[in-house]
This record gives structure tokens, C-alpha cells and sequence, in this order.
């Protein structure tokens, strides 16, 4: 082991005393360098980010809610309420502290206690409210609000019960008293599925296009509330943006923990618009009245050879051939839009998920019934003579022998086709085979020359003119759901052959369409090929009344027809109508009854097409009584109730009757 002299141990103790002074100074310097970064830093901080941080801080704790506005109003054309909003008021609570800290529990189950006793004591007793039901309201969790975002406990309050929480504002710190808007619809069912409903955003806001995003808008005017109502259907949804308004806003200061730190400042919501429509509800009451009537009838023994005990469900609409305004459109049967506003069980709605969709523009079923959508049947027949002489196959004047059927299909092979009845017709015109609807002429005159010309293409040609007037396509109406229909000839595998399709699309059993479809389509024969686009708003108005905008007369297209061509298939339409001998008004008309298998079993389904009067035309109307059984005897009766109902309230000479009954009456008096 080496020893060490007193000489080696001095310069061992010196090496030591001069690294130790090294690390020493080495940590001093790197101190003093740390320290001058600070002192730098907070330079900066105090002189040159001083503003920006303390403009950022302004804007963090400054926090807006935004305030639902008033729904505006849906008026009939005559500026009745359809569908309008009351005023109510709710109770509001907004946390001021985080309650689902195990030290603000007991505050917090005291608060909803007293809640509970004012609810029991003050309130209406048939809306009383559990602790868990208010507990759920308060949503301590954050599971249905951000955390300053008041929660709504309770709506409708009753008198009591607002004057109670005014008198103690004091006692309930972040509880608030709001008015609000409920929609209340027309108790007398006007038109319920035209107008539409609302549903509660949260529930849609994943599901609907139109709703998406809506949440997540910067500007709170513009963004949507979970527990808002908004339209889901018909026109409420049509027209939402317009009909909601803009939010106001609620700009509360809120501290670095989330809670209410100041006084909040308000800014008030902007009404919603009022919607005109261009529905007469006297018209409309009128329409669906006569298809209940009518219903009731066909099922009753007493109608006689018109008996339809399957016979469940109607659908109308009347178009104004000048305007394209729609003034009537009836689903039948109708419910109460009101169920919407009051949570309706699954229960509730399971009893009208048949009727709550608009059957005169979708394919709605009920039970092991027909659908909404039926096939034309013979209302197509004045189209199938308008192809024929547009396409050359024969003149305005043609003659054609009906024996009572016709054939189609391969020699030895070939599928008859026989009139309704089996009625021989004898010597026809293109004019008198609309008017007598013979089945044969259609066939032999344009189905199956119509495939002789164009062989398989004859489908696609048919197509063009079926879409040309509004079948097969969308009528433009701006409904929700709409159907655009079915041209069933398309499917030449199903029909057997081009030609097959040919000769059953030719009177009418290879094409469904809705009843606004039907309703386009005889608007455009009476307007000699003008394609109007159903109108259902004729203007909108501001709270104050003051017109926004207005709605005129759209051309979607125009149809080329010879004038004499219009002439020959107006003056066919004459069909056999019992309710209509006598009437007071030429009516061109064409029924149809249209088969098709439901379970397994053919129905009879009514159709009805018609405008008035002949010359000079006001209105036109489409009705379908599915599995109703001949047109003239099932759905001919409800048109002619319209038609005299639009001529009490419009005239369909351009004299309302019942302003002529008026002044009648009125000369009546003076006279005595």
C-alpha cells in the first residue's frame, strides 16, 4: 500500500480547493443567468404581452348563452292560425358551483327538496315532478349542457308558482324564472301533415342533414340549443330558418372555475317569421270531411254496388290551375299535431304511425292494406292519347273498332286485355276512347305501336313523356320525404317483355304516383302543357306584419303540343260520374280504378282526376281512395265536394258564392 509524504498530500488538498471554486463559480454564472432569463421574461410579459393576455382573459370568462326566439306563426290563406306559439314560463337553474363535490351534496339535495315542496304546494297538481326527475333536470353531470349553461327544471309554471320564486329570488341563488314558447296547432286538424311538427333538437341533430353542425356555430344567433324545437316536417321544416328567427344572446362572466362571477347582460331574441300559406282552410276542412264521410260510406252496406269494407284510408289535393297554389291537401285520417308538444309515449305514437306521414306525397301503409301509393289506372289514359298523336301513330280524328279487348305477345301465345266490365265499345275516337275508357284502344293504338316504332327503347321513350308532365320526378314542392313515384314499366323482366310493358303502362297499371302527382298532372293538361310548381306559401311576413317575400307562379317546364291535339283529349274527358249530371259546371273529368295485389289478393283502388270548368279553368283536384273500387263511385264524390267548397270561398267563375249569398241576403232585408 503506497504512502503518501506531507508534500504529495498539500498539492492533493490544493487540486481539490481549485475544482471546488470552479464548481462554484460555474454555479454562481449559471444562477445569475437563470435569473436574468426571469427577470427578461416577466419584462416582456408585464410590458409587451401585458395587453394581449389581459384582452385574452376579458374574453374567457365572458361567457354567451344563447336565448330561443319566438316561433313565428302558420297561417291559412285567409290569415287563420294553423300553428302559432303561447307564451309560458319556465323555471332556469344555473350551477354556481360544482355539486357533484362530496361537500356541496347536502346543499344541493336541499335545494331539490325545496324545489320538490314549492312544485307540490304551488303547482298544478297533474304536473308534479320527482326528486329524481328535477335532479335529472339540474344535470350536475354535464351530460346535456356545458357547465354555465342554464338548465330548465320545469315548464309551464303556474301563477302560484312564479310568484312564489319572484317573491324569494333571493332564497335560490342561479334559479331564474324565463318566458318562453310552446306550438300549439289548430284544434280543428287543419292540414296537420302539410304543416309538419317539431321535435326537440338534441334528438335530430345526428340524424337530419339539415340539422347537423347546427350546434357547433360560432355565432349565437345562428346556433341551435339542444332542448330548442324544431321542424322535422312539412312546412315547420320547409321553412325552419325562416320561422325559427335569430337567438339572443345572454353574456354571463364566469371566473377560471366555471361559475357566475358578475352581472349578466342581454341582448333579446329576434321573432321568427309568419308563414302565409296558400292552404283555405275552409277548403281544407271541406276536403277532409267529404273523405271521411266518404270512407264511412263505402264501408257501409247502404252504398250499395259502391261497398268498400276495406276502404281505410283518402288522400286529396286541389291545385289552383292559374297559380299552381295548392289550397287543399288531406291525408285522411288525420290525428292531433298537440301530441307533439306533450312527449308522447311509444305508445302514443305506435296508435298514429300511419297517419302522422303525409300520404298525398309518400308511400305510407296501413296494416295489410294498399299503400298511399297506387297505381293511375285510366286517369292516364288522356296522357296515353296525347303520346299517340304526338308521336304520329294516329290523327285527331282516327277511327278504331273496340270489340272489348285487345291482344299483345307471340302468335298462339298472346295475353287479352278486356275492357272494365267487358264492355265492347264499338266505333271509337281518339275523344270518345278517352271518355268511354276503353282499354283496348290504348293498347292498340299506342302501346304496341309505340314498340313497333322503337322496339325496347319504346320504355324510355314513355319515360320522357311521363316525366315532361310531373310523373316519375319530383313535383318541386319543397315538401320533406316527397316521393318521386314509380314507373314500374322500367322492369321489363317483371312485365314479361318491352311489349307487355308497353301495353299495360298504356292504361295505366304499370306506373304509382302519389296524389300531388296526379294533381301536377292534370294542372298541366289544363293549362295545355304549362308544368306548374305546387305552391304552398304565398308569402312571409315579419311580426310587424310587413311582407319579407312573396311567392309568384312557377313554369318548371313547358310541354309542345298542337293546340288541336289539347282540344281532342279536353274534350274526352267526360267520364260517366253520377254526382256530376246536372252540375252547375263543365267539369273535365277521368276515374280510374286501378288494381294491384296486397297480400296476395287484387283490391280495387279509386282515382279521380278533374279541372273546372272546362273553359277557362280555376281548379284542379286529384283524389285516391285506396281499395275504394271504382273512381266514380269512391273518389268523384270528394272532388266534387272540393270543387264546390273552393267555389263558396274563391268562385270557379271568379265569383265567391258565399259573398254572393251575402250580398243576396243582405238585398233581401233592404227590400222588406
Amino acid at each position: 500500500m503506497k504512502k503518501w509524504n506531507s508534500t504529495e498530500t498539500e498539492e492533493f488538498e490544493e487540486s481539490n480547493r481549485r475544482q471546488f471554486s470552479i464548481r462554484l463559480n460555474i454555479f454562481f454564472f449559471a444562477t445569475f443567468f437563470i435569473f436574468s432569463v426571469l427577470v427578461v421574461r416577466l419584462a416582456i410579459l408585464q410590458f409587451v404581452e401585458g395587453p394581449t393576455l389581459t384582452e385574452a382573459e376579458s374574453s374567457i370568462v365572458n361567457n354567451e348563452t344563447p336565448i330561443l326566439p319566438s316561433r313565428g306563426m302558420i297561417l291559412d290563406a285567409s290569415g287563420s292560425r294553423i300553428a302559432y306559439s303561447l307564451s309560458t314560463q319556465s323555471l332556469y337553474f344555473t350551477l354556481n358551483k360544482d355539486y357533484r363535490r362530496e361537500d356541496n351534496q347536502a346543499e344541493f339535495l336541499k335545494i331539490v327538496g325545496d324545489l320538490k315542496q314549492v312544485f307540490n304546494t304551488y303547482g298544478d297538481p297533474n304536473k308534479k315532478m320527482t326528486a329524481d326527475q328535477i335532479i335529472e333536470a339540474m344535470d350536475i353531470e354535464y351530460k346535456k349542457n356545458y357547465g354555465y349553461t342554464p338548465r330548465r327544471i320545469k315548464r309551464d309554471l303556474s301563477n302560484k308558482e312564479i310568484a312564489y320564486f319572484l317573491e324569494h329570488k333571493d332564497q335560490y341563488q342561479g334559479i331564474e324564472v324565463r318566458e318562453e314558447s310552446v306550438r300549439e296547432y289548430s284544434p280543428d286538424h287543419v292540414a296537420v301533415q302539410a304543416v309538419g311538427y317539431l321535435k326537440g333538437f338534441s334528438g335530430v341533430s345526428t340524424t337530419m342533414n339539415k340539422y347537423k353542425n347546427r350546434a357547433r356555430l360560432t355565432g349565437s344567433a345562428e346556433r341551435y340549443i339542444d332542448n330548442e324545437l324544431v321542424g322535422v316536417d312539412g312546412l315547420e321544416y320547409t321553412f325552419q330558418d325562416e320561422l325559427r328567427g335569430k337567438n339572443g344572446v345572454r353574456s354571463t362572466p364566469v371566473n377560471a372555475l366555471n361559475r357566475v362571477d358578475g352581472r349578466s347582460e342581454l341582448t333579446p331574441p329576434q321573432k321568427g317569421y309568419n308563414l302565409w300559406m296558400t292552404i283555405d282552410k275552409n277548403v281544407q276542412l271541406a276536403a277532409q270531411q267529404a273523405i271521411t264521410d266518404q270512407i264511412a260510406f263505402l264501408r257501409s252496406y247502404r252504398s250499395g254496388n259502391a261497398y268498400a269494407r276495406n276502404a281505410l284510408t283518402g288522400y286529396a289535393v286541389a291545385m289552383e290551375v292559374d297559380t299552381g297554389n295548392v289550397v287543399a291537401m288531406a291525408s285522411m285520417p288525420d290525428y292531433d299535431p298537440n301530441i307533439w308538444s306533450q312527449s308522447p309515449t311509444s305508445e302514443q305514437l305506435k296508435a298514429i304511425e300511419s297517419y302522422y306521414p303525409n300520404g298525398t306525397i309518400r308511400e305510407i301503409y296501413n296494416g295489410k292494406r294498399a299503400s298511399s301509393l297506387v297505381l293511375m289506372g285510366s286517369v292516364i289514359k288522356p296522357l296515353t292519347v296525347l303520346i299517340g298523336m304526338k308521336e304520329g301513330l294516329f290523327g285527331p280524328y282516327a277511327g278504331y273498332y273496340d270489340r272489348g279487348y285487345a291482344q299483345f305477345g307471340r302468335a298462339g301465345y298472346e295475353t287479352r286485355v278486356r275492357n272494365a266490365l267487358g264492355e265492347v265499345l264499338g266505333s271509337l275516337s281518339p275523344s270518345t276512347a278517352i271518355q268511354k275508357s276503353s282499354n283496348a284502344f290504348m293498347i292498340d293504338m299506342i302501346g304496341k305501336p309505340l314498340y313497333s316504332k322503337y322496339g325496347n327503347e319504346a320504355v324510355n321513350v314513355w319515360d320522357k313523356y311521363m316525366k315532361e308532365f310531373g310523373l316519375g320526378v319530383s313535383t318541386k314542392s319543397g315538401l320533406p320525404y316527397e316521393n318521386e313515384g314509380r314507373g314500374e314499366y322500367t322492369n321489363i323482366k317483371a312485365a314479361g317483355s318491352a311489349q307487355a310493358a308497353m301495353a299495360y303502362a298504356s292504361f295505366g297499371q304499370q306506373g304509382r304516383y302519389t296524389t300531388l302527382q296526379l294533381a301536377q298532372y292534370v294542372t298541366t293538361i289544363a293549362n295545355r302543357g304549362e308544368r306548374l310548381k305546387p305552391q304552398f306559401v304565398s308569402k312571409i311576413t315579419d311580426a310587424q306584419g310587413n311582407t319579407v317575400k312573396t311567392f309568384k307562379r312557377e313554369v318548371i317546364n313547358t310541354i309542345d303540343f298542337p293546340a288541336e291535339d289539347w282540344n281532342v283529349v279536353i274534350n274526352g274527358m267526360r267520364s260517366k260520374v253520377a254526382v256530376l249530371e246536372g252540375y252547375r259546371y263543365d267539369v273535365a273529368r277521368k276515374t280510374g280504378t286501378s288494381q294491384q295485389s296486397v297480400y296476395g289478393k287484387i283490391v280495387d283502388n279509386g282515382v279521380f282526376i278533374a279541372f273546372a270548368p272546362r273553359q277557362n279553368p280555376k281548379l284542379a283536384v286529384a283524389v285516391v281512395i285506396p281499395e275504394g273500387g271504382f273512381g266514380s263511385r269512391s273518389a268523384a264524390p270528394v272532388a266534387v265536394k272540393i270543387l264546390d267548397a273552393y267555389d263558396q270561398e274563391y268562385g270557379l267563375d271568379g265569383v265567391p258564392k258565399k259573398q254572393q249569398s251575402q250580398t243576396d241576403t243582405g238585398n233581401a232585408e233592404t227590400e222588406q
